[in-house]
């Protein structure tokens, strides 16, 4: 039984998982558009940002030790106040390339080579972050407490991402109309980011409270030795590549988002870069409020009603919906770079259909991982799944930008259209190895015949 702690969970779990997120949108969202505003042409905007997914692709290579280092409390405030200083030299050390440098859009990436290296420092700390987090939530709340607050973290978490990729982005734009000046609009932007999470990180290190488990875990006799922990790993990885269907699951996980993998990494650009450049030239503080806000409630919205109607379908029944939302609503993007409207209107129309389809989509996605980590080591098969998952995102990412500049945003689109072929391929050759029944809520009156 779990000691009750005097800090109540309300004190600083919305918080967490509100910071949880930040850098993490920092690294892989923000950096996009900062970059392209700074002129860095997309292939190396895009390749170089999606390298920044590495540290939550290979995260379950170091997560078994951060249980016998220290706490877990120790690990969270740890990671936030080295984030905090990365966010402060990050503000210090933003480069000024010249205006007519980032109106040619030649700005090379080699400039921010220090910003890249606090980016990486960033997000290494921010995967640990996670590991952390997830589990001090499971060790300072019970199960009934657990059961709770689940959906209140995943809100807080979805805040800071409307935060980072919405109110972040609106407030570099109108700096950028105020000062015309987009390297300092940058440079403030991030200093209001590190002041923001210098206060969350000062917060908890006082309401984050010292769970008994937490500590009890890392007294001398009560946790692993690195010798058992070198044989849990070898086992759960032997175990993760022997389970029946393996090359399938793992063909699918990084298969299945090939689309929207492509997509995602040039957005903002497409959204940002002018008319003369296939682009909609929106400004700054616009994009902020159309993908950034508009576009992650869409996404939010679309996760929920996902959500709900997997629960009354079943993973199986839901593979083929799910693939459709998650394939077809990519074709507004098509749309976008043939008409180039004008109205913000209908832009913020075609990107929330998007992102909704995505978050739709996206359910059966994260549904399926579950399905496939279940056995001995759910858990840490769960955590490779989910490596497996960044995996996805980072290579087709690393490419989209030479593509994009070789062909043009337009047939850029068209290709990812035909990259659905490869959902659909993948969503065809697992649902028939899905169990019918797995993740479908059972009515009362099946629930009677059981009995």
């Amino acid at each position: 039984m779990k000691t009750v702690h005097p800090k109540s969970l309300w004190w600083w779990i919305p918080t967490l998982y509100f910071a949880e997120g930040i850098p993490y949108f920092i690294v892989n969202n923000i950096s996009v558009t900062m970059f392209t505003r700074m002129g860095v042409p997309n292939g190396e905007m895009a390749l170089f940002t999606s390298l920044l997914y590495l540290p939550w692709t290979i995260k379950p290579l170091w997560s078994p030790f951060v249980d016998i280092i220290r706490t877990k409390r120790w690990w969270i405030v740890t990671m936030q106040l080295l984030m905090t200083v990365a966010f402060v030299l990050l503000t210090l050390s933003i480069p000024h390339p010249d205006a007519a440098t980032i109106a040619a859009g030649q700005t090379p990436i080699g400039l921010f080579t220090f910003s890249l290296i606090l980016f990486v420092i960033t997000a290494f700390a921010s995967a640990t972050h996670d590991i952390a987090a997830d589990g001090f939530y499971m060790l300072a709340a019970n199960e009934e407490e657990q059961s709770f607050f689940v959906g209140i973290r995943s809100t807080f978490y979805r805040l800071s991402s409307i935060f980072g990729q919405g109110v972040l982005v609106y407030i570099a734009g109108m700096l950028e109309q105020s000062t015309h000046n987009i390297p300092l609009a940058w440079q403030l932007t991030m200093g209001i980011t590190a002041a923001l999470f210098a206060v969350l990180t000062l917060y908890h290190t006082w309401a984050l409270p010292t769970p008994s488990a937490d500590m009890h875990r890392n007294q001398a006799g009560n946790k692993p030795t690195s010798a058992d922990i070198l044989k849990e790993f070898d086992r759960t990885f032997a175990t993760f590549f022997t389970k029946p269907g393996v090359a399938l699951a793992i063909f699918f996980m990084l298969l299945y988002r090939l689309p929207e993998a492509f997509l995602l990494k040039m957005v903002n650009p497409f959204l940002l870069h002018s008319p003369a450049d296939g682009g909609l030239g929106l400004p700054t503080e616009q994009v902020g409020i159309v993908y950034g806000t508009i576009g992650v409630a869409a996404l939010t919205v679309g996760g929920i009603i996902g959500g709900i109607m997997a629960s009354r379908w079943g993973l199986r029944k839901s593979l083929w919906p799910m693939a459709a939302c998650m394939t077809l609503p990519c074709a507004t993007f098509v749309y976008l770079s043939m008409v180039h409207p004008a109205s913000l209107t209908v832009i913020s129309l075609c990107v929330a259909v998007e992102q909704f389809g995505y978050g739709f989509g996206f359910t059966a996605y994260m549904l399926y991982m579950m399905y496939f980590s279940e056995g001995e080591f759910t858990t840490a098969h769960y955590a490779i799944c989910t490596g497996f998952m960044a995996l996805s995102m980072m290579i087709p990412g690393m490419f989209a930008g030479y593509l994009q500049e070789a062909v043009g945003y337009e047939w850029f689109f068209w290709i990812v259209m035909i990259c659905c072929l490869a959902t659909v391929l993948v969503t065809l050759l697992v649902r028939k190895k899905v169990d019918a029944d797995y993740g479908r809520k059972k009515t009362d009156k099946e629930l009677t015949k059981q009995e």
